[in-house]
C-alpha cells in the first residue's frame, strides 16, 4: 500500500508580516477540526552565532525533524521562514518524499510592521530587522515565483488568515 503524499504549506514574509502567528492561528483552527499536522519554525532551524547558513543546516534539520513525523503518520505540515517562498524546490526536497507544496508570501504596511516589531524587538534587533526589512519585501515581492499566492495580513484577523489559509491548502472544506 502506497503512503498518501505529504502536503506542505510555506509561509513566507519579511519579519513582521505574521507569518508566526498566523500559524498558530491555521494550527488552532487545524486542531479544532482534527485535522492532523505539525508546525515548524523555520527560523529556529539553523538559529546559531555564527550563523551556519552556508552549511544547509536549516535543510538537514528539516529533513530529519520531518522524518521524525512521517514515522508517526503526519502528512501535512506548515512550515514558516521569511525566505521560504524563494527555496520552496530546496525545502521539499530536503523532506525526502515529494510533497505536494502550498506557499503563500504573506504582506503587510511598513507602518503595520514597525507597530509589530516594536511591540516584540528590543532597541538593538529592531533597528537590525528594520535595516533588512523593507528590501527584503521588495525582494520577496519580486523573486517569489507567480504561483505563490500573496496575501497582506493588515487589517485582518488571525482567525480570517487561517480559514484563507485552510482553504488553500484545501486541509478544510470550503465553507468549514
Amino acid at each position: 500500500m502506497t503512503e498518501p503524499r505529504s502536503e506542505v504549506l510555506f509561509l513566507g514574509g519579511r519579519a513582521g508580516s505574521g507569518k508566526t502567528s498566523v500559524a498558530s492561528a491555521l494550527h488552532e483552527l487545524l486542531s479544532a477540526r482534527q485535522v492532523k499536522h505539525a508546525v515548524i519554525e523555520g527560523d529556529t532551524l539553523d538559529l546559531a552565532w555564527p550563523p551556519p547558513w552556508e552549511h544547509g543546516l536549516a535543510a538537514t534539520n528539516l529533513r530529519a525533524l520531518w522524518t521524525n513525523y512521517r514515522a508517526l503518520g503526519y502528512r501535512r505540515v506548515i512550515y514558516t521562514n521569511v525566505m521560504s517562498v524563494l527555496e520552496t524546490d530546496r525545502l521539499a526536497a530536503a523532506m525526502g518524499d515529494s510533497p505536494h507544496v502550498t506557499a503563500v508570501l504573506l504582506d503587510v504596511s511598513d507602518d503595520t510592521m514597525l507597530e509589530r516589531l516594536r511591540q516584540r524587538e528590543s532597541a538593538a534587533s529592531l533597528a537590525a530587522h528594520l535595516e533588512r526589512n523593507r528590501p527584503r519585501r521588495a525582494l520577496l515581492e519580486q523573486e517569489a515565483p507567480a504561483w505563490v499566492h500573496r496575501v497582506p495580513t493588515d487589517g485582518r484577523t488571525l482567525d480570517a488568515l487561517a480559514a484563507q489559509l485552510a482553504r488553500l491548502t484545501g486541509w478544510v472544506p470550503d465553507g468549514a
